[in-house]
């Protein structure tokens, strides 16, 4: 059982380090920074296509990740 969360563990790794790196910079340099993140935050530029999935996938992988260590973590004791 062990082996098999940690095989899943690599994959879903490898995926969400893919998928981080497949998504477009959301600002440039210390003004995008500065305002970027604001605009972000409060709601005023909506992801749009393949922004928008590769934003939901992140966020699965991100979820399977934490499942997934906490498991490994408890079958290895």
């Amino acid at each position: 059982m062990h082996a098999l969360l940690v095989t899943l563990l690599v994959i879903v790794c490898i995926g969400l380090i893919a998928v981080v790196l497949l998504q477009s910079g959301k600002s440039a340099g210390l003004s995008g920074a500065i305002s970027g993140g604001a605009e972000q935050l409060f709601g005023k530029q909506k992801a749009r296509g393949i922004d928008l999935i590769l934003h939901r996938i992140t966020i699965v992988l991100s979820v399977l990740f934490f499942i997934l260590t906490i498991l490994v973590t408890y079958f290895k004791l």
